[in-house]
């Protein structure tokens, strides 16, 4: 009952059980350079990573800089990203983003969440996974996954993904955000599904919460 009453508690679990579970945490998605990994983040958006990984390499050979990039042209962009779904308004601002790489940046992906969130297609969560993954940055992006197994554990009350990340910011210690937050992405594809699991069918969920009967209804947005 212990983990059950403490959120405290629980954290402690959590950052236990899931560092045994995980002790490497590769990155998903498949890169070679800071460009590489912000495009692949930005393809991501509402797509599976295994998607996205079997896409980017036809487009990475023609182009893994922003250099390189601006000389295709968004139709030729579009045609090879179209397996990732929303195809032309991503290929449009993997071009555009190029363009402003080049022309206010050398190139050079930005170490700068503000300037990385001003870029055209990349919103917090993106800009949060290039800081922590690329130039390893504490940071913890929050996904659907995040945003669902912390409402389920009762690490926050999940009224947005804004207050989810601030939420687990404040429970973890910032040297495990950017470990902390692939392990918990991990065990949400592999052990708590959104359809099967709803708070009371996996490991984890029973631990922490071994009283509880019925489907946890959560907040997705």
């Amino acid at each position: 009952m212990e983990l059950a009453k403490s959120k405290l508690a629980r954290a402690k679990y959590v950052l236990e059980e899931l560092e045994r579970r995980y002790p490497t945490t590769p990155v998903p998605l498949d890169h070679t350079n800071e460009f590489t990994l912000l495009v692949a983040v930005l393809l991501s958006a509402q797509c599976t990573d295994v998607r996205v990984n079997k896409t980017t390499p036809a487009l990475f050979k023609k182009a893994n800089t922003a250099k390189k990039m601006v000389k295709l042209t968004v139709d030729e962009i579009n045609e090879i990203v179209r397996p990732c779904g929303l195809a032309p308004r991503k290929a449009k601002a993997i071009w555009d983003l190029s363009h402003i790489l080049i022309e206010k940046h050398g190139g050079e992906v930005p170490e700068d969440m503000e300037a990385l969130e001003k870029l055209p297609g990349v919103g917090h969560k993106t800009a949060s996974v290039v800081m922590s993954q690329a130039f390893g940055h504490p940071a913890f992006p929050v996904d659907t996954h995040i945003h669902r197994l912390a409402q389920l554990w009762k690490l926050t009350d999940g009224k947005s993904v804004k207050q989810t990340e601030k939420d687990l910011k404040r429970l973890f210690p910032k040297e495990t955000w950017n470990k902390l937050h692939l392990q918990i992405i991990f065990y949400g594809r592999e052990h708590c599904q959104a359809k099967t699991c709803k708070g009371i069918v996996c490991e984890m969920c029973r631990t922490m919460f071994p009283d509880r009967k019925r489907p946890v209804n959560y907040n997705k947005s």
